[in-house]
């Protein structure tokens, strides 16, 4: 799996990774640790980049991810790094269950609701990122056009919707996943 890219939602901060992108808050879930933004901000660009790219699958992998993020957290941020509060849900996992509050945020956008089989098709990725943009602790701006790089945009749309994500939705098409990557 390609866990380090970056997607276009995204572009309003890939260039200098100043906000805690979807694939690092991906592996975070993994290894259980809670990262701050202020913490996440006293990381070097080297250092963003370095959690982008690690490699987080593997239970060896997910704890050389875990001690090197509580390790960078202590030398850049002075502090012991957090467990996550709760643990994650992980029902990004499964490919076959459209999760409730994805099916409750396409609502609100005015978009219809993954099919089980275009559910199927996404990354886990893909899927973390949905569900995760659902939270009500997060700011669910980037549901729509999530939605509509993963090729799921069908519906009618909500009034509250701008025009620049009705225009990309209308151009879009199934099967391609316009995302960053970085190597």
């Amino acid at each position: 799996m390609n866990d380090a890219q970056l997607f276009e939602f995204e572009s309003d901060f890939v260039a200098s990774l100043r906000c805690v992108p979807m694939a690092v808050r991906f592996k975070l879930d993994a290894c259980g640790i809670k990262l701050t933004l202020r913490q996440w901000s006293r990381f070097t660009r080297g250092d963003r980049q370095d959690l982008l790219i690690a490699a987080c699958e593997s239970p060896a992998e997910i704890e050389a991810y875990r001690a090197a993020l509580v390790s960078l957290i202590a030398l850049r941020a002075g502090e012991p790094a957090r467990a996550l509060a709760e643990a994650p849900c992980g029902a990004w996992t499964d490919a076959d269950q459209v999760p409730p509050a994805v099916v409750q945020q396409s609502h609100l956008v005015g978009l219809a609701p993954p099919s089980r089989a275009e559910w199927g098709r996404l990354t886990e990725l893909q899927r973390f990122v949905l569900i995760k943009l659902t939270r009500d602790k997060h700011d669910n701006l980037n549901f729509a056009p999530a939605m509509i790089e993963f090729g799921m945009a069908r519906g009618v749309w909500s009034r509250q919707m701008s025009p620049e994500f009705r225009q990309t939705a209308d151009h879009q098409r199934p099967g391609v996943e316009p995302v960053l990557g970085l190597a």
